[in-house]
């Protein structure tokens, strides 16, 4: 990509999508485009067509989506298969029709099936069924990459699709329902902590930033306490959703922007399709190929947070796909590793955000 070249980033105040933002300015791309939700809603195809054809982007990396935790995924199951659907069509097919030189889309590794061989290859997309909770997504990000690679049989597009693993990093989601895992774990332990401390002050500002419908930051102590272990906080115990013996990886946002730009200046659709009659599974995990289960990351944020209290798993609630390990060998063969490991991302997203709160 040229250093002027005009790129679009859609989603890129989210957790991926500002990674990447930074990550291009840092390299010197002059020349980024960026819409918030309330400036264009991509699933209005109108929306997106009149933008495209305004702009005229030369490059798009499309991380924007519909996304959440496990009980988000599992209560939404209309919303995260609409959305998500419309997102991609409208923003690849305008991409497609506005003749982008190159589009990056980016997936999660939900879509492989949930009894599938691991570590998990690129090849085993579809060959078995989804993990319940979460297919409705899923089956919406294989469209999505099968519309990059039919497009680029048919059209000669070179549109591209990658499946990170659990992302964390700067700009995450801290919301106590709908959050992913980890920062939602963060979050509790922070708050039980401050319980445990008596830190008010702390605990008033972490709900000022980051309101809960039912808590009126002004009610007395007594009342936040009854409300914050409905979520299952309080000073001496953490609940956690499921068993905490789901073996998860983690791959911090700021690596994932890294590969992301990696693959856009490096990779095409020609590395990837092969030389075979058919053609399939051009998409690209990325990830660690490393993983810990959610119990023992659960100890690591508590030990990261100094938190000493007992934690809990409360195994009514769904745990998931049982494990989800990427093989990231074609990853490495096209050049690129990850940097920050697990105990060093915990550290940088738990002082990111600490400093949010006191913001």
């Amino acid at each position: 990509m040229e250093r002027n070249a005009k790129i679009y980033v859609a989603g890129h105040r989210g957790l991926v999508g500002s990674a990447i933002w930074r990550c291009l300015a840092d390299r010197g791309y002059t020349n980024l485009v960026g819409r918030t939700h309330v400036a264009l809603d991509l699933t209005d195809s109108v929306a997106v067509k009149r933008f495209f054809d305004e702009e005229q982007p030369e490059y798009v990396i499309l991380a924007a989506a519909h996304v959440g935790g496990i009980m988000a995924n599992n209560t939404y199951r209309a919303d995260f298969i609409y959305d998500n659907l419309q997102i991609q069509q409208n923003v690849i097919g305008e991409a497609w029709r506005h003749n982008v030189k190159k589009l990056l889309m980016l997936g999660s590794t939900c879509i492989y099936p949930r009894e599938t061989p691991q570590p998990i290859r690129e090849e085993y997309l579809l060959t078995g069924e989804l993990e319940y909770t979460n297919e409705p997504y899923a089956l919406a990000k294989i469209a999505g990459l099968k519309l990059c690679e039919s497009l680029n049989l048919q059209y000669g597009t070179n549109f591209l699709a990658v499946m990170p693993t659990n992302l964390y990093g700067p700009n995450d989601n801290f919301h106590l329902e709908n959050a992913h895992v980890m920062p939602a774990m963060i979050r509790k332990i922070f708050l039980a902590q401050a319980l445990r401390n008596g830190n008010w002050q702390a605990i008033r500002a972490d709900l000022c930033q980051r309101p809960i419908n039912e808590i009126d930051v002004e009610a007395p102590n007594a009342e936040i306490k009854v409300a914050l272990a409905d979520y299952g906080i309080t000073a001496s115990v953490v609940t956690l959703w499921g068993s905490g013996k789901p073996l998860r990886e983690f791959l911090w946002s700021e690596d994932m922007a890294e590969a992301c730009i990696h693959i856009m200046e490096h990779v095409d659709f020609a590395d990837l399709k092969g030389n075979g009659k058919q053609v399939r599974n051009c998409h690209i995990n990325i990830g660690t190929g490393e993983e810990i289960s959610i119990e023992a990351l659960a100890h690591l944020i508590a030990a990261t947070i100094g938190y000493e209290g007992e934690i809990r798993f409360d195994t009514s609630k769904p745990d998931g796909t049982p494990r989800k390990l990427c093989d990231v060998g074609k990853l490495h063969r096209l050049g690129w590793q990850h940097r920050v490991d697990i105990r060093e991302g915990i550290g940088r997203l738990y002082q990111w955000y600490i400093n949010s709160i006191n913001a």
